[in-house]
């Protein structure tokens, strides 16, 4: 039904980009969903949760949490094409939602890029014969250091003497040493800060300008990139268990992994933990899933994609914790210890227990260096959406041909100031501040914040209208059973979630550093820097709203603006049609494609009588 040489229907904005097909935009959010924690933090949380029982709360967190939460914030994002700000159109006074999202993706992306730097700096001490901390023979090694491997003992005389310091004082490994006295040189306390260390400032330099090069053209140049960064952990993590589970000991690493706990069901602290499991690792309310759905096209189908990666998210999760526990069962077995002694999770996985588990494996460099890429490519997946979700809300905002045609230089600017903020992480005070922003930017202010984004989409905008939008898009209303839980159930999880973190709270501490309250006085400022943001929005948005009354400022501060709905004009059908309809054409004024010619045709133009009974012109395709 074109017109002869007018431009065909196109599902694409050609002003902000899309993703090149839809496999880019599936395995982008897939690297953005699988991140570090499913590998340092989820095998350990089920093995202390009950393994094998702690899958249950875990996958009933995702049916009635998870997935209905990733496919409201794809559908929300997909259906507007605006980022994190932007969406706000659909009720402006809540716009300080999207702000909260920026914080926190800032806070994210600060401290998430200094861990990609550690695990860069790892990879390349790997590419040695024998790995730094393999024995205590170095400088750094102190008295106390006893590693599983040292040469002046034979094999049974270290298993001896290992069971005997286990009995008597705390063994401290080469590896953990090595990370706390060498590459960290830690300090004793997160005020002191001390000197930079030049090794890990560099390999953050180096992460930053990998991030930047993959998004130096926004979705095209990272949607090419994905093809590889998602698809060749699976790959690693694939060769690290096959290798794992044909060593001894593995078994019982894993069936300690597994062994279900029955009698820990009805622990509510297991339930939290697989809510707030579910919530963290599939990267809702940080702005990233928006941000990445609205560089979709209009009718594509998000339903699918939300169920495909959440799945394959919580899948990998899994899978993670068989190549961690045969590893570290391997090694209990070599050190004659129970599993539970050598099992950690965070930074303490990542960087002391699996790689001293490694050192015992023949050809150890090789198994290092797949591991280190392995996380490396982890947290790119990751960093990659936090970025792309800043620099998207900042273009978006201004909107305007000069700032889109320097989107490049936008990208640019915000890789370097987040290099810049991430080199005090770099001091011998740094992972104290890591763990601080990790436990506070973005913890309970991610929940209150998806919160108030459920309660706005579906109270005050208006839940039949979202399902009309969503219908509208993708040809069929949500399912009944993501209406129910977008109403209720998630809302209703979510605050659970917030009352868990709440009653579970805990001062943060590291190993045997407790941090002083001037320092947790920072964090919980960081936590509510993201949050402050909606009700400082919402007050100036109703102090600028029209009205004599308060009611009438909220009323109208509460409403959708003008421009909300889909982006692009070929989709602005029914509630969304601009004020001229085809109903009333009879008012409407169409301007000729070529006017010298309209007027010479017009006489020979002689009406016909439409089915409809209008008068249509033969020329009325113009």
């Amino acid at each position: 039904g074109a017109v002869p040489g007018e431009r065909g229907k196109q599902d694409k904005s050609v002003k902000r980009g899309n993703w090149g097909n839809q496999i880019e935009f599936v395995l982008t959010s897939v690297g953005y969903a699988v991140g570090l924690g499913n590998v340092w933090r989820f095998p350990y949380l089920c093995y202390r949760n009950g393994g094998g029982a702690f899958m249950f709360p875990y996958f009933i967190m995702l049916v009635f949490c998870g997935i209905p939460l990733f496919f409201m914030e794809l559908s929300f994002g997909q259906f507007a094409s605006q980022g994190c700000l932007g969406v706000w159109r659909v009720s402006p006074m809540f716009k300080g939602v999207g702000y909260g999202m920026m914080v926190v993706s800032t806070y994210i992306g600060i401290y998430y890029n200094v861990v990609i730097c550690i695990a860069f700096y790892y990879f390349f001490v790997s590419m040695t014969r024998v790995l730094p901390w393999t024995y205590c023979s170095n400088v750094w090694n102190t008295p106390d250091c006893m590693g599983v491997l040292d040469g002046n003992l034979s094999s049974r005389a270290a298993l001896n003497l290992t069971r005997f310091l286990n009995a008597t004082q705390k063994r401290t490994s080469p590896s953990e040493e090595y990370w706390r006295r060498y590459v960290l040189d830690l300090s004793d306390d997160i005020g002191n800060l001390g000197e930079v260390r030049l090794p890990l400032l560099g390999c953050l330099g180096v992460s930053w300008v990998v991030v930047f090069l993959c998004l130096i053209k926004g979705v095209k140049s990272s949607g090419k990139v994905v093809y590889f960064t998602a698809t060749f952990p699976y790959v690693v993590l694939t060769i690290l268990f096959v290798r794992g589970i044909t060593l001894d000991g593995a078994l019982t690493g894993i069936m300690y992994y597994l062994t279900p706990q029955w009698d820990k069901i009805l622990n509510a602290k297991v339930w939290g933990d697989a809510a707030s499991q579910i919530f963290y690792s599939l990267g809702c309310a940080w702005g990233g899933l928006i941000t990445m759905a609205s560089y979709n096209k209009f009718h594509n189908n998000c339903y699918r994609d939300s169920i495909i990666i959440s799945i394959t998210n919580c899948a990998t999760s899994v899978y993670a914790g068989f190549v961690i526990f045969s590893i570290l069962g391997f090694m209990a077995n070599h050190l004659g210890v129970d599993v539970s002694k050598v099992a950690d999770h965070g930074p303490g996985l990542a960087f002391v227990a699996y790689p001293e588990a490694l050192t015992l494996l023949p050809i150890s460099p090789l198994w290092s260096i797949l591991f280190f890429f392995m996380l490396i490519l982890l947290g790119l997946g990751t960093q990659f959406c936090l970025l792309e979700t800043l620099v998207t809300a900042i273009v978006d905002e201004v909107g305007n041909e000069w700032i889109i045609r320097r989107k490049t230089f936008v990208t640019l600017g915000v890789a370097v100031v987040g290099f810049l903020l991430g080199v005090p992480l770099t001091t011998q005070a740094g992972i104290y501040w890591l763990l601080l922003m990790d436990n506070y930017a973005a913890s309970f202010s991610l929940v209150v914040i998806s919160c108030i984004m459920c309660v706005a989409i579906m109270y005050i905008y208006g839940h039949r209208n979202y399902f009309k939008d969503i219908e509208m898009m993708l040809g069929f209303p949500p399912p009944l059973f993501f209406q129910i839980c977008w109403r209720f159930i998630s809302p209703a999880i979510i605050f659970f979630i917030l009352v868990f973190t709440v009653i579970q709270y805990r001062p943060i501490s590291y190993n045997d550093y407790v941090y002083p309250t001037w320092a947790i006085s920072i964090g919980f400022l960081m936590a509510l820097s993201s949050v402050i943001c909606i009700p400082i929005y919402a007050i100036y948005k109703v102090c600028r709203s029209e009205g004599d009354t308060l009611l009438e400022r909220l009323k109208n501060a509460t409403k959708a603006s003008k421009d909300w709905g889909p982006a692009l004009a070929e989709h602005r059908s029914g509630r969304y049609a601009p004020a001229f309809s085809p109903s009333t054409e009879s008012h409407l004024e169409v301007q000729p494609l070529q006017p010298e010619k309209g007027r010479s045709e017009a006489a020979a133009a002689s009406p016909v009588q439409g089915s409809n009974g209008s008068a249509h012109s033969q020329d009325s395709r113009l």
